[in-house]
């Protein structure tokens, strides 16, 4: 088995894995091959010449220091309990390191692995409070927004202790959601079947009951900074003992 960084004949190859370990569709995998993803933030093993195991990662910032999210990371079906996984992060870990990332998060997909990736390393360290609510029947003043505006206006609103996500980020998040700001909040936020699912709400959360009722939604769930739900894990690579961070906003689920 030898770890590989993938060449454009490899993505077929890519997408059937991830079809097969995650099944998401034609149109997602497009989004991401072609907004995200990039030969130098993806690793994988090979197996009799095919896939076996693979991550991707998306360039993110914390206190003006690169740090790694990855992203996707699955093994094929028929190579699972063999230790690829650990084998891939590992190195993928050493790679980052050497290329002088200060840490790298994941957003784990279920409470088990939490488990798994503190063998590895991580800690969680950032959580969020998710809640589910009805709209109103108030309008409160909103407009959707460039990626470039949402960008530079959740610069302001991150909390203390804040991962910035954006470019490839920002860019892949256009492609499934939408970007909207009112008086005194900024909300990144998706709808299906009426329903509105906010990533992320940063500033005032008490209005989405009127943010619900203003985008013609019946109910939504939202994301919010809290403490309530541990969301993020982090593995440091750095020697400059950074804190923890203790906010990260933004899982592409």
């Amino acid at each position: 088995m030898n770890i590989k960084i993938p060449v454009s004949s490899d993505i077929p190859a890519l997408r059937m894995l991830w079809k097969e370990a995650f099944g998401d569709n034609d149109e997602f995998l497009d989004n991401f091959f072609s907004t995200a993803f990039h030969t130098d933030r993806c690793r994988f093993i090979t197996s009799d010449d095919a896939p076996a195991a693979v991550l991707y990662w998306f360039d993110c910032l914390y206190m003006n220091k690169p740090v790694a999210y990855l992203y996707a990371i699955a093994t094929a079906k028929a190579h699972r309990g063999q230790g690829l996984c650990h084998l891939l992060m590992n190195e993928v870990h050493s790679k980052l390191q050497a290329l002088g990332y200060a840490g790298a998060i994941l957003v784990p997909a279920d409470s088990r692995l939490f488990e798994l990736y503190q063998t590895l390393g991580y800690q969680t360290c950032c959580y969020i409070n998710e809640f589910t609510c009805k709209a109103s029947s108030k309008k409160v003043p909103l407009r959707r927004i460039s990626a470039e505006e949402y960008t530079t206006l959740r610069r302001k609103l991150l909390p203390n202790g804040g991962i910035l996500q954006e470019h490839e980020n920002t860019d892949f998040l256009s492609t499934q959601s939408n970007f909207y700001t009112g008086d005194n909040f900024l909300l990144t936020a998706r709808m299906e079947n009426r329903q509105l699912f906010g990533m992320e709400l940063l500033g005032d959360t008490s209005c989405a009951p009127d943010i619900l009722y203003t985008l013609g939604c019946n109910q939504g769930i939202f994301r919010t900074q809290g403490h309530s739900m541990p969301f993020a894990m982090y593995h440091d690579l750095s020697d400059a003992s950074l804190p923890l961070p203790s906010y990260f906003g933004l899982a592409f689920d």
